[in-house]
């Protein structure tokens, strides 16, 4: 996953892509025959310390390496990391983190 993290005032504006394939069901079922192969990012949170600045359940309407954009406002400062997790429809994960700028 990549992460920019860029602290302007309070406001801190994130900008990640998750690198998944987000195969919908219809998809799996085209490519392999089986809707049973689908696998797609279900869940997706974000953290700094231990303050939860996002945390979203999300579906198969994503596309392919999908892009997420927040902000949020808080007491953070640059040199803060943000770690930001996804979980898909098999229980994969998949961690990163990053520097708030």
């Amino acid at each position: 996953m990549r992460i920019k993290a860029k602290l302007k005032g309070n406001v801190v504006s994130v900008k990640a892509m998750a690198k998944h394939d987000m195969w919908t069901y219809d998809i799996a079922e085209k490519k392999t025959g089986d809707r049973n192969n689908a696998n797609f990012i279900t869940h997706i949170d974000a953290k700094v310390g231990a303050a939860t600045v996002l945390d979203a359940s999300v579906s198969q309407f994503l596309s392919k390496n999908p892009i997420f954009k927040f902000a949020f406002k808080g007491d953070f400062k640059k040199g803060d990391e943000l770690v930001m997790t996804w979980v898909d429809l098999k229980g994969n994960t998949k961690t990163s983190k990053a520097k708030i700028k």
